[in-house]
């Protein structure tokens, strides 16, 4: 993932404290499922160590791999959006320690704060647009007759 939809990258030093100041840390074994597509969004997390592939749905194969996240990245942008439903999957493939948030007490601090709550939405759609990217390239690598052209 680029530097900019990393969290340390995308929010001043004060809106990364605000923020932080609603986390809990939590833990997660190897092949935990944090979230499968299509549930309520409810939470998302900014991993500390280890790391969690997201997945998407592909009807008559397995799920896909379309991204893997480590050290200090977004896991989850759904409760961010209505109807606040996972679009992807996501499981820790290492054991994972991460900052776990309340989607909406979040959203309520973004609609008492408008600067920070801008800060917020821009930094999550540049982790949607980062996404959606990463997962086309990846459905094309691994469906498409000749790939994604390498792009």
């Amino acid at each position: 993932m680029t530097s900019t939809t990393t969290l340390s990258a995308a929010l001043s030093a004060d809106h990364r404290a605000r923020l932080m100041s609603l986390a809990h840390e939590v833990f997660f074994d190897v092949g935990t499922r944090l979230f499968e597509e299509g549930q309520h969004a409810d939470r998302f997390w900014i991993i500390k160590t280890g790391n969690v592939a997201l997945d998407l749905h592909v009807p008559g194969r397995r799920a896909a791999v379309v991204e893997s996240l480590g050290q200090g990245e977004l896991v989850g942008w759904s409760w961010h959006f209505p109807p606040h439903h996972w679009h992807l999957g996501a499981k820790a493939t290492s054991p994972v320690r991460a900052h776990e948030f309340d989607a909406e007490s979040v959203r309520t601090l973004c609609e008492q704060d408008p600067e920070f709550g801008r800060a917020v939405a821009c930094w999550v759609g540049q982790v949607v647009a980062h996404r959606l990217h990463s997962a086309r390239v990846r459905l094309l690598d691994l469906y498409a007759p000749y790939g994604s052209g390498g792009r």
